[in-house]
């Protein structure tokens, strides 16, 4: 048997001031060329076992470790970040953070170039990294103006350009657009069946790489709770952790169907077995409501840059009071823009901007709200009550998880003295499980109520079918399709449900409870 890659025994950890191990008693082996998929509800560890694996745990945060942790044969106690980045490259949850260098090229070449690696290896790692990942048109680009899932991707490339023998992936596909996230997954298979490398990646939207995973370790509360591959997981979560299964997954549990499928293919197939394959009924058509008082009005509104591409063209769009509204479209189709616009952070080069009132913005990076040593400075008892950290004021928000201070952030952005007229968040459920995205929705629904438009740009359908009703669909700067949740997301390939993949469609059925409905009515009939 060859050498683990990682291995722990007895491996605990505790963050500086915290009242408990965000890591406890982690026993673990990793065999080299391996796929591994961490599962877990937001803080329950998964960061802060990557953090652990490239030694920013305990050298950057601080705090106290105990047991062992190995990586590539060095022990994280007594090798750092430098040390170990000769074994690992890694990818976190904020990008931003992670990227240095004004432009995209030199940022991929930096690590190569601190190796001592001559110009030639360096050029030609770039260039083999950059189309691997999609992005050799972005080469030229400054940083500053990619987009958050453009900014991702070169993070990513950068990592890998040394072709490290073991990838860190913190949620890795949390700012990419469904093509783009799915091309990712399908590349990093490719990196780990071809190059042998090993791969650790942690996610919440886990049907999007369970295929692709050989194990899962599902961690709860800083403890291993299930070691397992895709199948035997699911098994186990639709059972104790069914927050952790997949909405497939959810699915057939609740339709009473066996086994639990680990993909839209598994899942199909089995539908086909059982006599359900291509007798369901076509989506139910939808009214849109009768016209309010709008909230936020755009009139042709663009935004072009000097030399370069224009982010917006000639947009139109009318939000009214208490709507809840999905933006969605591919990377770098013009969403973040079109919020910063709403905000007042651009100004657009042509056309006109109206809002009711205050329009509160949360941008892609909760670090920017978040300036102060611990959580309760940010915006008092309230705010931590709203973002579900009670007892946990002390914390530095450095040493939250990502959906923690993406909750924490929301809440900062809300605590104005006026209710604001217009609510806009972008990507606000990177880092967050299942259950918080639900109890963000809620949150939300609350907002929308209360008078407030709500704005979300996202990438998920699945949160976008559980907030929104009504969806738009950006693509090069435009407003291409502006229709209900079930007539956008109901019937496609990308920009839909992994459902209303599994149905075809049917019914318009968007969530596993909708989806199993429909299940339901065709297994009577």
């Amino acid at each position: 048997m060859p050498e683990p890659i990682l291995a722990a025994a007895g491996f605990t950890y505790t963050y500086p001031d915290a009242p408990a191990p965000a890591l406890a008693d982690i026993d673990l082996e990793l065999e080299p060329g391996s796929l591994t998929v961490l599962a877990g509800e937001s803080g329950s560890g998964k960061s802060t076992l990557l953090r652990a694996a490239c030694g920013l745990v305990p050298h950057f945060h601080g705090g106290e470790a105990s047991g062992e942790l190995s990586v590539g044969g060095l022990d994280v106690r007594d090798n750092g970040p430098g040390e170990l980045s000769q074994v690992c490259g890694t990818l976190f949850q904020e990008p931003e953070s992670q990227v240095v260098m004004g432009g995209v090229r030199a940022e991929i070449a930096l690590g190569l170039e601190h190796r001592g690696e001559s110009p030639a290896a360096v050029a030609r790692a770039v260039e083999e990294a950059a189309l691997a990942l999609g992005i050799a048109h972005l080469l030229s680009r400054r940083a500053d103006t990619l987009s958050g899932g453009e900014l991702q991707r070169v993070a990513l490339a950068a990592a890998m350009a040394h072709r490290p023998r073991l990838l860190l992936l913190d949620e890795p596909t949390s700012q990419l657009d469904p093509v783009a996230g799915d091309e990712l997954i399908w590349m990093l298979r490719r990196l780990n069946e071809e190059w042998g490398t090993t791969i650790v990646l942690s996610e919440h939207r886990l049907e999007r790489c369970l295929p692709a995973a050989d194990r899962v370790l599902a961690l709860d509360r800083g403890r291993l709770a299930c070691d397992a591959p895709p199948s035997e997981f699911l098994a186990w979560a639709a059972e104790a952790r069914p927050v952790l299964a997949t909405p497939a997954a959810r699915l057939f549990s609740l339709a009473g169907l066996r086994p639990l499928p680990a993909s839209v293919k598994e899942a199909k197939k089995t539908l086909g077995v059982s006599g359900l394959g291509g007798r369901v009924s076509e989506p139910a058509s939808t009214r849109r409501r009768k016209r309010g008082q709008a909230a936020l009005e755009l009139r042709s509104v663009w935004h072009e840059i000097a030399d370069g591409p224009a982010i917006l063209r000639g947009v139109d769009l009318r939000v009214e009071a208490g709507e809840l509204v999905a933006l969605m479209g591919r990377n770098g189709a013009g969403k973040s823009t079109l919020l910063k616009h709403a905000k007042g952070l651009l100004e657009p080069t042509r056309g006109s901007i109206k809002a009711s009132g205050e329009v509160a913005l949360l941008l892609q990076n909760p670090g920017d709200y978040l300036i102060h040593e611990h959580a309760r400075e940010e915006a008092g008892e309230r705010a931590l009550l709203g973002a579900g950290l009670q007892g946990r004021g002390e914390a530095d928000p450095r040493d939250l998880s990502g959906g923690e201070r993406q909750r924490l952030a929301l809440e900062v952005v809300l605590s104005g003295e006026e209710p604001p007229a217009v609510v806009c968040l972008d990507e606000p459920t990177r880092g967050m499980d299942r259950a918080r995205k639900e109890a963000l929705a809620l949150r939300l629904h609350e907002l929308a109520a209360g008078g407030a438009a709500v704005i979300v740009a996202t990438h998920d359908p699945e949160f976008a079918a559980r907030l929104a009703d009504r969806v738009l669909l950006m693509g090069e700067g435009e407003l291409i399709a502006d229709g209900s949740t079930a007539e956008v997301l109901a019937g496609g390939w990308y920009f839909a449900t992994e459902v209303a993949r599994v149905l075809g469609g049917a019914g318009g059925a968007l969530t596993p409870e909708q989806g199993a409905a429909v299940l339901e009515r065709e297994l009577v009939s």
